[in-house]
């Protein structure tokens, strides 16, 4: 399929130096491979590095993080939850975990993330939360959804999968003025614990729910318990929780990309800025940059094909695969899938904006192992393709 004699050039590659590698192999050694110190010591690190006098809480997904999030705000049957279409299905699935639905939007058409004009109009009496996606590494709109929850008096939990370190209005993701915010740590994420995720709040109830949710409804923390140095064995289980702990292994890993966290934003805006420069003047349409003095993690690289590019959506990303990169599109919309489609009537017309970016838009490489001639071939290829 390669056509090029080049080796394959993946979608997206972890950086793992060797300080995580001896995390980890410290870790084996210790004989404590579960969570432990390591996790503990994770979010101490997470919640200093944010600042804010947040708690963070860490859990093996951001998906585990949301379902927390939702279970400590009390989200149950009959509750509705407001997100976007045009996301990963894990921010949706959570809501039904808990009995509730989901109420899904479209996106604004210059931002990607979720239209604030529409959250007000999807508004019943059934409404308890908003899940703002932050995309591919740019801020929503978060002062205005902020500011339609309180007057609502609706909870907001945000999905920042993408979003690490990203800023709103100057303020680092995870500690603004909503309930939670969830990070990921997925393979291909800004940093990564291979699987894994962060969920942060200043609300110490939600924190201590989550903390006892995340291990089986558990009312002591089991590293306390195997760690005493007395008999400590008794423990109760005070509700029907979850296995959503971080083990030690990951948070090795986690430790020292946290502290390459803002080390990585700049090699990957770096790499924005080139394609942003190379690509201009061709028949797509460019990611939208920050707000002015704010910081986009740079996560993903979503172009837009235009209506007369010499080639449609799928074949264009045949022909890169054809050239030996990797692509991928972010996303097909909730209401596009089976599922969503079938259980809440949902057709691509109540979604044009979302339908409209999915029919033309895809993902290029971006990632900090790139190098430079990595990305010159990807824009080669581009140029190639749509020139």
């Amino acid at each position: 399929m390669n056509n090029t004699g080049l080796s394959f050039l993946p979608f997206a590659l972890p950086e793992i130096g060797e300080e995580e590698i001896a995390e980890v192999v410290s870790s084996l050694r210790s004989g404590w491979v579960t969570s432990g110190p390591k996790a503990k010591q994770f979010e101490a690190d997470f919640s200093a590095w944010l600042g804010g006098g947040v708690e963070s809480i860490s859990v093996n997904s951001a998906t585990a993080g949301l379902h927390l999030a939702l279970e400590a705000l009390g989200i149950g049957p009959g509750d509705e939850v407001i997100t976007t279409t045009h996301t990963f299905t894990a921010t949706a699935e959570v809501i039904r975990y808990l009995g509730a639905d989901p109420v899904f939007v479209d996106v604004d058409s210059t931002t990607l993330c979720i239209d604030t004009a529409q959250i007000e109009r999807a508004i019943t009496s059934r409404t308890k939360a908003i899940i703002p996606v932050h995309f591919a590494g740019r801020s929503a709109d978060m002062r205005t959804i902020i500011g339609i929850a309180r007057r609502h008096g609706l909870k907001v939990i945000e999905d920042a999968a993408h979003a690490l370190p990203t800023t709103c209005n100057g303020a680092l993701i995870g500690t603004l003025d909503s309930d939670v915010t969830v990070f990921s740590f997925y393979a291909n994420k800004t940093i990564t614990t291979g699987e894994g995720g962060m969920l942060v709040t200043r609300d110490s109830e939600i924190a201590k729910r989550a903390r006892i949710m995340r291990l089986h409804g558990i009312n002591r923390d089991a590293f306390d318990r195997f760690t005493a140095k007395v008999p400590s064995w008794y423990y109760e289980i005070v509700a029907p929780g979850f296995k959503y702990n971080l083990t030690d292994i990951a948070a090795s890993i986690g430790i020292h990309q946290l502290k390459k966290a803002n080390i990585f934003q700049g090699k990957r805006q770096a790499i924005a800025e080139r394609y942003n420069s190379e690509l201009a003047g061709l028949p797509l349409i460019l990611p939208p940059n920050a707000e002015a003095g704010d910081i986009h993690s740079w996560h993903l690289y979503v172009i837009q094909l235009a209506e007369d590019a010499r080639v449609g959506r799928d074949t264009f990303i045949e022909k890169m695969f054809e050239q030996g990169i990797g692509m991928s599109v972010h996303y097909v919309p909730l209401h596009q899938h089976p599922y969503w489609r079938e259980t809440y009537t949902l057709t691509p017309e109540m979604f044009p904006v979302s339908q409209k970016i999915y029919e033309h838009t895809a993902t290029l490489p971006l990632y900090t192992r790139m190098a430079e001639s990595d990305v010159d071939r990807v824009i080669g290829a581009v140029k190639k393709i749509l020139g």
